[in-house]
Order: structure tokens, then C-alpha cells, then sequence
């Protein structure tokens, strides 16, 4: 998140892609792998791998999208298909629309960007919808949040009476406008406490677990 300290962003969407690995065309799919394999028998096998369903009471339901649960191809093909469908169209939007600085950051199905003017980051929000909808994928409504973010953020929103700048998770942290000792912005990063308070439960389940336990064992 170096752009965010070092670029200047006022604006942060931070947005999720609903059910993303459920939800992934197996058309679009083959056609983004076949732009770059011609091989027949790798093809083959990464359909057998879409296809592969589930087993549900003895009976197999074979899969009409999304990719399989647990394969390690899943983050492979995950990536495949953002690549097509997000990273080089967003890239292209950039130079075409964006009329101020626009940082841009993804890692499997989250991401995170960065922008100048609030007009660039609704018309981006407006845009990135519609063509999540052309591939059979949908921004959570929810989980999906445009915030006012970065360096002037809090001086912004202290002077409209609106209270600290907003948060946003990201890769297992929260992130935060501070200050530096000296008074400078600084972006801080926290643990996500949902996730340091389950792996405190868990330390606390296996101590218990071994409370009683022979000490040379």
C-alpha cells in the first residue's frame, strides 16, 4: 500500500467480488486458457478439473460453474480469469478515464483502489459493475464500500464534523490514517481483530488441551 502513503489518494473503494469462486464461467473460462494454450491435452484436463463437481449422498453432481473446492488449480484459474476480466481492463481504463492519480491493487478476488477525485472513483465503481457483469460476476452490495481515505482525510472530515476517516481489511490487516510522531501522515496497519481474536482462541484451546500434560511429553 506504498501508493496510498506516497501518491495522492483521497478515496479508497475497497471492493468484493460476491461468491467469486462460485460464480466463475466455465466458457469465458476455456477461452481466456485457450487464448494461450493450444496443447488439446492440457485443455482437456483443465475442463475435467471445472467439471469435477461434487459428491453429494453417494450421488455426483457434476459442476456448470465456479471452480473445484480445495483443488490447488482453483487459485491458478482464479487468476487466469481476473487477469482477463479485471487487470487489463482496468489497466486500460486507467489511461482512457481516470483525470487524476488512481492506484490499483489486487490479490486473488480482493482489491483495493486508490483514487484523487471522488468523480474518477464513482465513474470506476459505475464501470468495474457493469463489466463484472458481462463475466457472470457480481460486486457484493455490502461488502463493496467507496471511503474517503488518505493524507487530508481526517482534516476533511473533522471539518465537516463527520468523525474519524473510515477503515478498510486488506490481505489480514486493517488499515488506518495515523500520524506520525511528528505530526505527517502515516498509514497503519492493525491485525484484523476477528482474526487475532480466533487465533487466540485457538492458543488458548490447545493450552488447555495441554494443561495436564506430562512434562517430559
Amino acid at each position: 500500500m506504498v501508493g496510498i502513503e506516497y501518491r495522492a489518494v483521497n478515496w479508497i473503494l475497497d471492493a468484493d467480488i460476491k461468491g467469486f469462486f462460485d460464480n466463475i464461467s466455465h466458457e469465458w473460462m476455456m477461452r481466456f486458457v485457450e487464448h494461450r494454450i493450444g496443447d488439446q491435452r492440457v485443455l482437456r484436463l483443465i475442463r475435467k478439473w471445472l467439471k469435477a463437481g461434487v459428491v453429494e449422498d453417494g450421488v455426483k453432481q457434476p459442476a456448470m460453474k465456479g471452480t473445484p473446492q480445495g483443488a490447488v488449480i482453483s487459485p491458478l484459474l482464479a487468476n487466469i480469469y481476473l487477469h482477463y476480466v479485471y487487470d487489463l481492463w482496468v489497466e486500460q481504463w486507467r489511461r482512457r478515464h481516470a483525470r487524476g492519480a488512481m492506484i490499483v491493487v489486487r490479490y486473488a478476488d480482493d482489491t483495493v483502489v486508490g483514487f484523487e477525485h471522488l468523480s474518477d472513483a464513482e465513474r470506476f465503481l459505475a464501470a468495474v459493475r457493469a463489466r463484472m457483469a458481462e463475466f457472470a460476476l457480481e460486486l457484493h452490495p455490502d461488502k463493496t464500500r467507496l471511503i474517503e481515505f488518505g493524507r487530508h482525510a481526517a482534516a476533511k472530515r473533522a471539518a465537516r464534523g463527520d468523525g474519524k476517516p473510515e477503515t478498510f481489511d486488506f490481505l489480514g490487516f486493517t488499515h488506518i490514517c495515523s500520524r506520525s510522531k511528528q505530526g505527517g501522515f502515516v498509514l497503519a496497519r492493525h491485525t484484523r481483530r476477528d482474526r487475532k481474536m480466533a487465533k487466540l482462541l485457538e492458543i488458548k484451546e490447545e493450552l488447555r488441551r495441554r494443561w495436564h500434560q506430562d512434562k517430559a511429553e
